[in-house]
């Protein structure tokens, strides 16, 4: 596999305070400006803030906790309740340029759905995700027996909102499934230092702590 270069419900977006938001800035670098995106799960806002500040965009947010929406309605976001599961089902063809979910995918009830509606939806996807074949989560799991904690998967196993943990292998094979081509992709280690881009798959899927991808619908396969 080659890489192109590069009450309340409970919060989908799986960071803190103290883990700041790395691929953020990747992401914003992956989208045009004054282009109109969607951000399925944004949290508090900070992309679509980040983006409407540096690119200029049309943008909207889907957010399934109250208090996500409260604190994007806040900040001036045009910002809805709404479930990744179900709703985006009700969006129609290539309303947006951009739909986004960010470190999101791993917490939906099904994901290849969710990732469909996304590459029907708008002209591009973007998407990341902690990767659970990052060697430390590896070595926990093999040394300690215990489901792993780490800066991007924060919650212990009996109260996360992950349900659906992939790697970057599994995630580049899903996309070939959909169809989809992968225009852009970045892997980005602990520090947050992309991993050089014609390294081969497995070092990615070995030292790359989480990835974003950059897809379009149709054409060749990854």
């Amino acid at each position: 596999m080659n890489f192109t270069p590069a009450g309340d419900a409970p919060e989908r977006r799986v960071h803190s305070p103290d883990h700041p938001r790395l691929d953020l800035a990747v992401i914003a670098e992956m989208v045009e400006s004054g282009a109109r995106v969607l951000d399925v799960g944004c949290g508090d806002g900070s992309l679509l803030q980040l983006l409407a500040q540096k690119k200029g965009v049309d943008g909207r947010g889907v957010e399934l906790s109250q208090r996500g929406v409260n604190e994007c309605v806040a900040k001036g976001l045009s910002v809805i309740q709404g479930d990744a599961d179900t709703d985006l089902a009700d969006y129609p063809d290539d309303g947006f340029d951009y739909v986004i979910l960010s470190q999101t995918l791993q917490a939906t009830r099904r994901p290849r759905a969710a990732l469909a509606n996304m590459l029907r939806i708008g002209r591009r996807a973007i998407v990341s995700f902690p990767n659970f074949g990052y060697w430390r989560v590896r070595v926990q799991l093999g040394l300690t027996g215990r489901m792993p904690v780490t800066g991007h998967l924060l919650y212990h196993w009996h109260d996360t909102p992950n349900i659906h943990l992939c790697t970057i292998r599994d995630f580049v094979e899903l996309v070939g499934e959909l169809g989809a081509h992968i225009e852009r992709g970045v892997a980005l280690d602990r520090a947050g230092a992309p991993i050089r881009f014609n390294a081969p798959w497995w070092i990615w899927n070995l030292f790359g702590e989480q990835a974003v991808f950059l897809l379009e619908r149709g054409g060749k396969k990854p």
